[in-house]
Order: structure tokens, then C-alpha cells, then sequence
């Protein structure tokens, strides 16, 4: 089984379920795939509006979720009207180093952190580039790998998995197996990720013992 991890790097709730994440990891394998929320014309520049939308939803995502947001991020980041927030250097920057090392979800991780508790801009190329570097990838082979990534190409991808799997926003989880997908409502999971590491592992013993048992597709059971 593979568990598809559809996220966006600006989406709150997907830094919510940074810890599943990690803890799904030590069970199976996972594929991020970046679905661009904030891209094209979505991309947004710093203003009273946004802060006053999102800031009610990230102390929501706190409390349900146990997730630490930073001053930095409240008092600095989301004051700071010269940021833009946009999803596609940081999509690349996962791509990058995914290529490179087989570390786009570390990074990933790193850079939900340096935006929702440093309060640093993720979508300015030389913070992606200072950040992939300390966390120990080689800053040329970065460079070069961010700069050929089709970023485009990615995020309508995932956008077709996303619509594929019936998923309805990010984080969209989807296990599959035998090239049939079971979307995961995460919910009763959020800020339990032992838990659901378990639960998964108990998901994935179930399934190997049962030859006879298959999924239902997106259009019907085949029996």
C-alpha cells in the first residue's frame, strides 16, 4: 500500500497534520503531491483582509491539532505587507529536493515550520535555498534541481488525483492498493499521530491477509 499525501505548503491545516504525516512515514511509503492553492491569480500578497481571515482558522488549527504557530508568524510574517504568499516556489523547492535525495517530505516539514513559527517567507528563493541547505542537501544539485522543475505540470497532476480520489481540499489523504484508492478521513487522527500510525499498520496487516478483499472504485464494485 501507499499512502498519497495531497498538500499545499500554505495550507494550515496540512501543517495540522504535519505530525500524521511523519508518523504514517515509519509505516509506508508516502508521495506528497503539491495541489497549489495559492498560485497564479490565488497568489496573495500580505494585507489586513488575509490576516484577519486566516488568523481566526490557525488558532483553530492550534487548539484542534496541538500544532505550534509562532509570533513571528502572527506579528511579523502576517504584518509584513511586502510578503507574497505563493505556492509554487515551495511546491518546487519539495520537488527539488525530493529529486535530488528522496527528501521532499523533510523538507516539506522544515518549511511549514519556518513559515507557521518563524514567521520566514517560504515563497522567496533565497530562503528556500538558505533553509534546503541547512537541512544538509547540496546547495548546487538544489539550485539546479529547483530551477528544471515543472512545477506546473506537478500541481495540475495532483490536481487530477485530487478530483481521481474524490478528495474535496487539502490535506486530502488516499491509501492505495492494487490501483485502488480509499480516501482517510484524518479528522478523529489530528494531533493523535501514534495512533494513527497504528491504526495504518493495522490497515495495512488487514489487507495483506486478505486476498479476497478489494476496494470499490469511484465507479462502482467489481465483483
Amino acid at each position: 500500500m501507499i499512502l498519497h499525501y495531497i498538500y499545499d505548503p500554505l495550507c494550515g491545516w496540512c501543517y495540522g497534520a504535519k505530525p500524521l504525516v511523519q508518523a504514517a512515514q515509519t509505516v509506508l511509503p508516502v508521495i506528497a503531491h503539491g495541489g497549489g492553492m495559492m498560485t497564479g491569480a490565488n497568489r496573495q500578497t500580505v494585507s489586513p483582509q488575509l490576516r484577519n481571515y486566516v488568523m481566526p482558522h490557525d488558532r483553530r488549527i492550534a487548539e484542534y491539532t496541538g500544532q505550534p504557530f509562532g509570533e513571528a508568524y502572527f506579528e511579523g510574517l502576517l504584518r509584513d505587507e511586502t510578503a507574497v504568499f505563493d505556492s509554487a516556489p515551495p511546491i518546487a523547492a519539495v520537488l527539488a529536493a525530493e529529486q535530488i535525495a528522496g527528501r521532499g517530505l523533510e523538507l516539506l516539514g522544515r518549511l511549514q515550520s519556518a513559515h507557521y513559527v518563524e514567521g520566514r517567507r517560504i515563497a522567496d528563493e533565497a530562503v528556500l535555498l538558505e533553509l534546503a541547505t541547512k537541512t544538509g542537501l547540496e546547495p548546487e544539485a538544489f539550485q539546479q534541481a529547483f530551477n528544471e522543475a515543472d512545477t506546473e505540470r506537478h500541481i495540475k497532476d495532483s490536481r487530477a488525483l485530487l478530483a481521481n480520489v474524490g478528495g474535496q481540499g487539502f490535506p486530502t489523504f488516499a491509501l492505495e492498493q492494487d490501483g485502488q484508492f480509499t480516501l482517510i478521513d484524518i479528522g478523529p487522527w489530528l494531533g493523535k499521530p501514534q495512533a494513527f500510525a497504528q491504526w495504518l499498520s493495522q490497515s495495512l496487516a488487514a489487507k495483506e491477509s486478505s486476498s479476497a478483499f478489494h476496494a470499490c472504485g469511484l465507479d462502482g464494485c467489481a465483483h
